[in-house]
């Protein structure tokens, strides 16, 4: 597992997965070298699929899910795995929920 700026890398690749480690909450995230890290990531590994690993993650900011908005519009595919309850509510709230596909995965 690699580790850049605040995210850990599980898998680079054309399937490329990523997560936040331990953190309950996203909030004081930098956001700006979050964006140049993961699209970073996408350009050298190819990547055509997005994994995002929302393990015990109760807050993420809206500034997280414009720059996943902005990853799909690069036609990368994003899906989020075991997003709590909360944030599957926001996501369908935001209507956000028909752009990235939520998946449980048992741990």
């Amino acid at each position: 597992m690699q580790t850049l700026t605040q995210l850990e890398i599980y898998e680079p690749g054309p399937l490329t997965v990523i997560g936040f480690g331990t953190r309950y909450t996203v909030d004081q995230f930098d956001l700006a070298a979050c964006r140049d890290d993961i699209f970073d990531l996408i350009r050298n590994h190819h990547c055509q699929l997005l994994a995002i690993d929302l393990t015990g993650i109760q807050i993420i900011p809206c500034g997280l899910l414009g720059l996943l908005v902005s990853v799909h519009q690069q036609e990368i595919n994003v899906c989020l795995f075991n997003p709590s309850e909360d944030l599957r509510e926001v996501l369908q709230i935001t209507k956000l929920d028909r752009l990235f596909p939520c998946y449980r995965v048992a741990a």
